[in-house]
């Protein structure tokens, strides 16, 4: 099963033509470029994709990737499905 970070990373590459080589787990959302629209709409694929609800705030874009990993990943085991977890080590 493809982990939480990885599906992250390839939701900003494909979706958001996000570079890959510039993705980092320390990386933040604004300092990759989305605008808040963009994060919204991220939080909006990534709910849907996970199916769990995410709270989405005017704090978001400064998240990093492996926070956000790991806040997909926390909602995942509250709703009792499985992850692969955040991102790499």
């Amino acid at each position: 099963m493809e982990s939480v970070y990885d599906h992250l990373v390839t939701v900003l590459a494909d979706k958001f033509e996000v570079d890959a080589d510039a993705m980092r787990p320390d990386s933040t959302l604004a300092g990759l470029e989305l605008d808040s629209l963009a994060v919204v709409e991220l939080y909006v694929t990534l709910q849907e994709h996970f199916e769990i609800p995410l709270e989405e705030d005017d704090s978001a874009a400064g998240l990093t990737l492996e926070q956000l990993a790991r806040t997909v990943d926390a909602q995942l085991s509250a709703a009792g499905a499985p992850s692969d977890g955040g991102a790499p080590r």
